[in-house]
């Protein structure tokens, strides 16, 4: 069974960090990729980044401000999140896929998802 569980959301200022773990078990999604996601209230989810077997991409509006990160012998994918601002308020879902040639920025391209993990910064 494959499972993937998110950690580290919560209550934060604007300008604090926050690290997002998602441990991953039952694959090891190293043939294909493994991203983040985010979903505010009343919008739709979108792409945040992806690291995957052709490397790594971030959405414009996090660039140079989030980092993904993978630790292979841990099976993790982190996000680490600096500067963070009130819009980066969210649900945010790690998702994972053992497929290649795929857009990774689109989440149809993702066969497995965590629950969540809630991310709020108040201004």
């Amino acid at each position: 069974q494959v499972q993937l569980v998110e950690s580290g959301g919560g209550l934060v200022q604007a300008g604090d960090s926050l690290r997002l773990s998602c441990a991953a078990s039952g694959r090891t999604f190293s043939t294909g990729a493994m991203g983040w996601f985010r979903q505010a209230p009343g919008k739709e989810r979108e792409f945040v980044t992806t690291q995957s077997w052709s490397g790594t991409s971030y959405a414009d509006s996090v660039k140079g401000r989030f980092t993904i990160s993978r630790d292979v012998v841990k099976n993790t994918v982190y996000l680490q999140m600096n500067n963070l601002k009130p819009e980066d308020t969210a649900v945010y879902y790690c998702a994972g896929t053992e497929l290649t040639l795929r857009d990774y920025s689109h989440s149809d391209s993702y066969d497995y998802w965590g629950q969540g993990t809630q991310v709020t910064v108040s201004s």
